[in-house]
């Protein structure tokens, strides 16, 4: 009996980054293949189908340290997770390496480059990570989640995979949207992202007390907010007379944006891919410190697609989300063709698609 050949994740940091790991490892582990993870120490604390595989912790650190010491302190841990990878390799013999962004998969994929072996990387958003850029023109195949990608190298081979959603999003792929119908309920779901949003608990409860007095009555409010702001937040919407449940952490996502008529939110990479296979309409705000301004890219696809609107957070004043949410609130068709968009726009079978590509290097006769 042939053994199969051994695929290596590599992965790290935030959730963007962790998920879509995540995501592949269960898929691959289905489809029969071999797999082991690559990480920083951090690895360790994983669950899930990552916590289930064989994990190799290597040395690791952020490119751009804190100062001249940080700096070379950090380029001199990447220099011995690098030696750590490739002794891991000599050993393990990878048929296939896959990074997924993020300080922690540069030495694995720096050992799996130099010593020439196959690579993918995965990109979750409109503008190519700066981990994923160090390597993109000497890989094998850059799976994205956008058509565009901005930092791509001329020559690389792109295949647009998407983003991996969790299969109670992926589930709701096949509903369709049913806009408010007059008089009945205005459901708003609003999300901060994994830290909150501060300027969300600010500037909602003034917006939605502004409009109208026929749509304000009929608004059910749904909304994230920093746990510190979670009273503050809770106590402006009562004094406004609107119905909202405010909390700092909600374990049912999938059912309450299944349930919503609009999702108010940033536009990270794991947002974005969700709110577009649940075929949602969305406002989105992008967090203006993210690196290299990632969420405004991924915003405007977003919106280039007719499935969203983009606000900056400069702009995202009470008056002009009532303004706009007075609009679309008003006329329901607009969100349904919205809806529609974010249909057309999103790639549910993500995971399906990126184990794809990733067999696509194995030879045909190791292919599982």
């Amino acid at each position: 009996m042939t053994t199969a050949p051994l695929i290596v994740l590599t992965a790290g940091g935030t959730g963007g980054h962790v998920f879509p790991a995540e995501a592949l490892a269960a898929e691959l582990l289905r489809r029969g293949c071999r797999l082991a993870l690559v990480t920083d120490v951090r690895g360790n604390r994983w669950g899930g189908t990552l916590g289930q595989i064989e994990t190799y912790p290597v040395a690791a650190s952020q490119m751009l340290g804190r100062g001249l010491f940080g700096k070379i302190a950090g380029v001199f841990r990447l220099t011995r997770g690098t030696m750590q990878a490739k002794a891991l390799f000599g050993r393990l013999r990878p048929a296939v390496v896959v990074g997924f962004g993020g300080y922690a998969s540069v030495p694995a994929v720096a050992a799996a480059v130099t010593s020439g072996r196959p690579v993918l990387l995965h990109e979750q958003n409109a503008v190519l990570g700066r981990a994923n850029r160090l390597f993109a023109g000497k890989v094998s195949r850059i799976a994205t989640s956008y058509e565009d990608v901005s930092h791509l190298p001329a020559g690389a081979v792109m295949v647009r995979t998407g983003m991996p959603v969790r299969p109670a999003i992926q589930a709701l792929a096949d509903q369709p949207y049913v806009p408010p119908v007059e008089g009945g309920p205005i459901r708003v779901l609003i999300l901060g992202g994994s830290q909150g949003a501060r300027v969300f608990s600010d500037v909602l409860p003034l917006a939605f007390a502004a409009l109208p007095d026929t749509l304000r009555s009929r608004l059910e409010i749904t909304q994230q907010a920093r746990p510190e702001d979670v009273d503050r937040a809770r106590e402006a919407y009562e004094q406004a007379g609107l119905k909202a449940t405010v909390l700092a952490f909600f374990d049912d996502v999938p059912e309450r944006l299944a349930a919503c008529h609009l999702l108010i939110g940033r536009s990270g990479a794991s947002t974005v891919a969700e709110v577009t296979v649940a075929r949602r309409p969305s406002v989105l705000v992008p967090y203006p410190h993210a690196a290299d301004d990632h969420q405004t890219a991924n915003a405007r696809a977003v919106a280039a697609a007719g499935a969203g609107w983009v606000m900056p957070q400069t702009a995202f004043s009470a008056e002009s989300v009532s303004a706009l949410l007075s609009d679309l609130f008003a006329s329901p068709e607009r969100l349904s063709r919205a809806a529609e968009a974010a249909h057309a726009f999103a790639i549910p079978d993500a995971a399906s698609r990126l184990a794809d590509a990733v067999l696509d290097l194995l030879p045909l006769e190791s292919r599982p």
